[in-house]
């Protein structure tokens, strides 16, 4: 790879990092798939300038990735990175023309969200006991936070108490790309979180002060045990093939619009930056409702 290519890569993700404020697993995503086209173009046509690529290339290296068996979706985010780099590129004057200009997106399958029925839910949180001590407290109200609050894993991980406002019952939550939301949560859920965070200076001697949940140790809880945590629960109370932390956000969703809640509303819980990313979760209600319909109407 020249090095001029190499330089042109390293200050998209540095513009991803710093301005765009993208994550780093997104970055790091950006970075392999860049790199792998590049690969491609270098193996294929030989070492050339950014100026000298031609869509026919782009289309040779998609094709190629088709061919291996690559899933749709995933081609799908490859040409989203080149897009997004070539943009850059135009922006900063480095070409004159994309070839992204003419490349088209294949079309994905959308599938509809997994989620929990809200009955199974209520067996869960009111039914299924929880071990007694530090770390069944902590199960527990990890899966309360995540399901009333629809908010995400990382998210939930990085929460730290002096995001909790009990006094005006919410939470501020630091989402993709730094972005702040505030979520209202109900009063008992208010309580849960006061009786928790007064436990934790009784239970322990030195912990993570910052951080509102903690494993046994004291310590931030890692991404994994709470994926750990969730799949086990999950799995006493539903038979829905995925059970992770993000089933319990699709289940808040999905649970709001069918009593009723305003799509905008949940676009801003959800921390959403375009109301198309919500509007998957309107595809359960109108089946919701379809079976209300047959099974109530005399003509359906």
């Amino acid at each position: 790879m020249p090095p001029t290519v190499q330089r042109s890569i390293q200050h998209f993700l540095e513009y991803l990092k710093f301005q765009k404020r993208y994550s780093q697993h997104t970055i790091i995503s950006y970075q392999n798939d860049l790199i792998s086209f590049f690969d491609f173009l270098e193996l294929q046509y030989g070492a050339m300038a950014l100026e000298d690529i031609k869509a026919t290339f782009v289309r040779s290296w998609l094709a190629q990735l088709k061919q291996l068996g690559m899933e749709a979706k995933s081609i799908t985010r490859k040409i989203s990175a080149l897009k997004s780099f070539f943009k850059y590129q135009l922006k900063q004057q480095t070409i004159a023309v994309s070839p992204m200009a003419t490349i088209v997106s294949p079309k994905v399958s959308k599938r509809l969200p997994r989620f929990v029925e809200k009955e199974d839910m209520e067996v869960l949180l009111r039914s299924v006991e929880f071990p007694e001590g530090w770390e069944g407290t902590t199960q527990l109200l990890l899966i309360q936070l995540l399901y009333n609050t629809g908010i995400r894993r990382a998210e939930l991980v990085g929460l730290k108490e002096g995001q909790v406002d009990v006094y005006n019952s919410s939470i501020k939550v630091l989402g993709k790309g730094n972005k702040e939301r505030i979520i209202p949560v109900s009063g008992n859920l208010v309580q849960l979180l006061k009786n928790y965070m007064a436990e934790k200076r009784k239970h322990f001697e030195q912990f993570e002060k910052d951080f509102l949940l903690l494993n046994a140790k004291g310590k931030k809880l890692s991404p994994g045990y709470v994926y750990t945590v969730v799949n086990k629960y999950l799995g006493l109370v539903t038979t829905i093939d995925k059970k992770s932390p993000h089933v319990l956000r699709h289940s808040f969703a999905t649970h709001l619009m069918n009593n009723g809640a305003d799509l905008n509303a949940v676009k801003e819980l959800l921390g959403h930056s375009s109301l198309a990313a919500t509007q998957i979760y309107t595809h359960n209600t109108i089946e919701k409702l379809k079976d209300v319909h047959k099974k109530a109407h005399p003509k359906a």
